[in-house]
């Protein structure tokens, strides 16, 4: 059964709508550096997965194509019949299975940091037991690690504070459950399917999602281009915000 996600429209009325789709442990606040340039241009839908941000969190262990459907059914909700998808780590890979399972609702993707398969899966239900087990304040310092640079997280930006205390908020439940996900998760040969103009974004000392990652599935999907920022984390969409927004702006606009 899909989950009823909180979500908020911003952008001119008639516009292509464009979904942000955000990564496991953050909220719709990530995105707040893109949201200025993309919502000049679009209708950005930005939600918050399971267990994000007030969205509520059911039982776990959850699968991709359960917060798949979370997506479709807001888009029905709101009578989208289609949209271009943004999104970053287990929201790219949410964003993978709506548009190789459900091709006509996607008009483009852009996919940041994300896999069609994790490196190490198996570390996800230990991780989901954690959670679950002491709550959520023992994963964050390993979590901003992954996310930033070292210098970026030690230089006090507000943007960091922000990242530690959303992920602070996240229910422990909903965290586990996505964390299942990313660990039975495997898109490697649905992906073949997605027919999205489509964008790939790496970072190169990404440790969750490698490059590698990013360019496999980017030589998996027809016609995908592939781009690498260089020097960032995991979220270097957040620490790196202008090269990113304008990876992702080219992109939309370029196919639209």
């Amino acid at each position: 059964m899909s989950v009823d996600l909180v979500h908020t429209l911003n952008g001119p009325p008639g516009a292509p709508v464009l979904v942000l789709s955000n990564s496991l442990g953050t909220s719709w606040d990530m995105w707040a550096a893109q949201l200025p340039a993309l919502s000049s241009s679009f209708q950005v839908l930005r939600y918050n997965q399971r267990g994000h941000g007030g969205s509520p969190a059911p039982p776990g262990p959850y699968e991709i194509a359960d917060l798949g459907r979370d997506l479709l059914d807001l888009l029905d909700r709101l009578e989208i019949e289609r949209a271009s998808i943004c999104g970053v780590s287990i929201g790219g890979m949410t964003a993978m299975w709506v548009a190789a399972n459900r091709a006509e609702r996607v008009d483009r993707l852009a996919l940041g940091f994300t896999s069609a398969r994790m490196p190490a899966p198996e570390a996800y239900p230990e991780r989901a037991a954690a959670a679950r087990e002491e709550g959520m304040e023992p994963l964050i310092e390993p979590a901003i690690e992954r996310w930033f640079t070292p210098e970026f997280a030690a230089a006090g930006s507000p943007v960091v504070a922000r990242a530690r205390a959303n992920l602070a908020a996240v229910d422990p439940e909903g965290y586990a459950g996505c964390c299942e996900a990313l660990g039975s998760m495997d898109l490697r040969e649905e992906i073949g399917a997605i027919r999205a103009s489509t964008l790939v974004v790496s970072a190169s000392e990404d440790p969750a999602t490698p490059p590698d990652h990013g360019r496999l599935v980017a030589d998996t999907i027809p016609g995908a281009r592939f781009e690498l920022i260089d020097g960032g984390r995991h979220l270097a969409c957040i620490e790196r915000p202008d090269e990113f927004t304008r990876l992702i702006l080219d992109h939309l606009e370029a196919a639209s």
